[in-house]
């Protein structure tokens, strides 16, 4: 059996019928482009001004974050679709090169204005006084590196970056390694108890923390409430106010297991990623070979999840470098406990000193710098390992 079709004339485009038309722009879409992104950009602006400046002529607070969330997402889209219209009104080949700038551009212009352009300012404002209305040259950091609790600050952050991210990704790996030699539920269950404090934030980590640390200031004879008191006074010894203990910067470390207790699960979960895509003919080579368990965690697992054992650390070190809110509701840095972002906390906001507490953002800026620009360059040579 067989059929026939009729030849179809070949399709012609406008750009087919008329060469040049690649090379012609559309005015009116540009137009329109144009004077809708700056009408939205217009629109947006006051919108948000208006609430910081009129908030009572919204009703409530509810109101104004309903309109913020609409606003936001519907500026946002009405933004990129005249960025779009703008593009498609240029010319073909123009348009194809700019549209991915185009649509990276906004993103660009949100990073330079929420986190490079604060940044340039925080150095600045470091070099000026009290409340920032006249230079002072290097004043602020001659004043801040010769406080004595600056660098109290500073040996405990040193601490908290040796010990913290040690301990997090030792315990993640211990934790991946065993929770995979489980069954499949008993995996998921262990996973999400250790996952779970992932999802409390510091502030409430630290109100469970405290029950275990508590010390009864009523009278004697009163029974402690602290389990870690009642665990001590059952083994023979005095209760104690273990928060304020600072022989060894013993309360340091009762801070640091909180943060460990929080950032363990993101560790366990990463990790365990990376065991399981392990290859199983490695294992079994090395089975053959005689290797022990031991030996093959060591010399087979080890090796090839060392690249995220990096990142884990590198993470989990740049947010201990940061750590505030822990040693904040804990102690507002008092019995040794001081941390560098608490210390500008009380600088900025306790003590009005807006020079000497940009001053502790840059050093904390200029520790921190390295870190990122490492683990960037390891990202990247992932990326082309892969």
């Amino acid at each position: 059996m067989s059929t026939s079709t009729a030849a179809r004339p070949p399709q012609t485009t406008i750009s087919d019928a008329d060469p040049e038309a690649k090379l012609r722009a559309n005015p009116v879409k540009i137009l329109i482009g144009i004077v809708g992104m700056f009408l939205v950009l217009w629109g947006l602006g006051n919108l948000f001004l208006a609430f910081g400046y009129y908030p009572e002529k919204f009703g409530n607070k509810i109101i104004i974050g309903l309109l913020a969330i609409v606003g936001g997402v519907g500026g946002a889209y009405a933004l990129f679709y005249f960025l779009n219209v703008f593009i498609e009104g240029l010319p073909a080949r123009l348009a194809e090169g700019v549209i991915p700038y185009g649509f990276l551009l906004p993103g660009f212009l949100l990073v330079g204005l929420m986190l490079i352009y604060p940044t340039f300012q925080t150095i600045n404002y470091s070099f000026a006084n009290a409340d920032s209305t006249a230079y002072v040259g290097l004043q602020n950091y001659r004043t801040i590196f010769s406080d004595g609790a600056f660098w109290t600050a500073i040996i405990n952050n040193v601490l908290w970056l040796l010990i913290v991210p040690a301990v997090v990704v030792a315990f993640g790996v211990v934790v991946a390694v065993l929770s995979d030699k489980l069954s499949e539920f008993g995996e998921r269950v262990a996973k999400s108890l250790i996952f779970m404090p992932m999802a409390i934030s510091a502030v409430g980590a630290w109100a469970i923390w405290m029950l275990i640390y508590q010390y009864n200031t009523a009278d004697k004879g009163a029974k402690d409430t602290g389990m870690l008191n009642a665990i001590w006074t059952t083994l023979g010894g005095e209760p104690q106010v273990w928060i304020q203990l600072q022989t060894g910067k013993f309360n340091s470390f009762l801070l640091m297991i909180v943060l460990i207790w929080l950032q363990a699960g993101f560790a366990m979960v990463l990790l365990s990623s990376a065991i399981k895509g392990v290859p199983d003919d490695t294992l079994e080579a090395a089975r053959i070979d005689g290797a022990t368990e031991f030996q093959i965690f060591w010399k087979v697992v080890i090796p090839q999840i060392w690249g995220t054992i990096i990142t884990v650390f590198v993470t989990v070190f740049i947010t201990v470098l940061k750590v505030f809110d822990i040693v904040y509701v804990a102690t507002n840095g008092q019995y040794g406990t001081d941390v560098i972002a608490n210390l500008f906390f009380n600088k900025l906001f306790a003590a009005s000193e807006a020079g000497q507490a940009t001053a502790i953002v840059v050093v904390l800026l200029i520790a921190i710098t390295p870190l990122i620009v490492y683990q960037i360059r390891h990202f990247r040579a992932e990326e082309n390992n892969r």
